[in-house]
């Protein structure tokens, strides 16, 4: 089920009180295992290893570690120590539809209106928008994009087809406009869920790249085009890529054969694999293609 997050204790989070929902980092979140792993947002938890409060929906409050977490894509899984819980249904983001029916559930304003629900539809997919925070500049790819209303405290908790299925976790609002609402699809946080299903535990590879799609690229570059793949603007000198021949600059167009049109489709498939598996980039470079073997490093 959906349940609420903070990162103080629930006794204080009373809307009339001197603090704020922003301020106490208030948010949602899905059970995803019946032994207590909770999916949310990472702006909701803090970074791995910290600790959160999760009060649920009979009012019994726990206190949760995060055990994974990626502030790129705005999402963590925080742990409980409790068994038996309800788990929800993840559907598949990649169904979705424009136009389909959707419901946004979370907590909008703090725990003392928790299980809000709203409706709307889907309006658009794949959506990339800038996000400034403390006079940085980020970008959130392939989000999908609702007019469900979605306020702070709904952070981290499910978007929801007519069937009940999990195909998105709520992350942003936008004031501008038509008040929009975006979601993380659901896709590409299933193959972590299902490691810790499976084994209890998540190591996250890593090949040590940062890289931007055609829609993003056109924010920083008006003049550099490409038709498909993923473009490479950065690096890491202590990750796995780090000088076996990728360079920033390189359009990265497919992994072990699985093509790559945005930074989420690497994302997804390095997911499923171990720390020192070897995966084959195909890389465009000078309108010339070839091949680039990298073994996976650990994040």
């Amino acid at each position: 089920m959906w349940y609420g997050i903070s990162k103080i204790n629930a006794n204080d989070t009373s809307i009339f009180s001197i603090n704020s929902p922003t301020t106490l980092s208030l948010g949602s979140g899905i059970i995803v295992t019946e032994d207590g792993y909770i999916l949310t947002n990472e702006h909701v938890t803090g970074e791995r290893y910290s600790k959160c409060y999760v009060t649920l929906e009979d009012g019994e409050e726990y206190s949760g570690t995060v055990i994974w977490a990626d502030s790129d894509i705005d999402l963590s899984i925080v742990k409980i120590q409790l068994t038996g819980l309800m788990q929800l249904t993840l559907g598949n983001s990649s169904d979705i539809r424009i136009g389909q029916t959707v419901y946004a559930i979370g907590n909008p304003i703090g725990l003392e209106f928790q299980s809000t629900v709203t409706s709307g539809i889907i309006s658009a997919v794949d959506r990339t928008i800038k996000i400034k925070e403390k006079d940085e500049l980020s970008y959130m790819e392939d989000l999908i994009q609702t007019d469900a209303t979605i306020n702070e405290g709904n952070s981290g908790g499910p978007l929801i087809n007519e069937k009940g299925e999990v195909i998105g976790i709520n992350a942003v609002k936008i004031e501008e406009g038509s008040h929009l609402g975006f979601a993380i699809p659901i896709d590409i946080i299933k193959p972590i869920i299902e490691k810790i299903k499976n084994t209890g535990n998540f190591v996250e590879s890593s090949i040590g790249i940062y890289a931007y799609d055609k829609e993003v690229i056109q924010y920083l570059d008006e003049d550099l085009k490409f038709d498909s793949g993923i473009y490479v603007v950065s690096i890491n000198k202590t990750g796995a890529a780090y000088g076996k021949g990728l360079l920033v600059g390189d359009i990265i167009t497919k992994i072990d054969g699985v093509t790559l049109n945005k930074m989420s489709d690497l994302r997804k498939y390095i997911y499923t694999k171990e720390v020192g598996d070897e995966v084959k980039l195909t890389v465009l470079r000078n309108k010339k293609v070839f091949e680039i073997s990298i073994k996976l490093g650990k994040k």
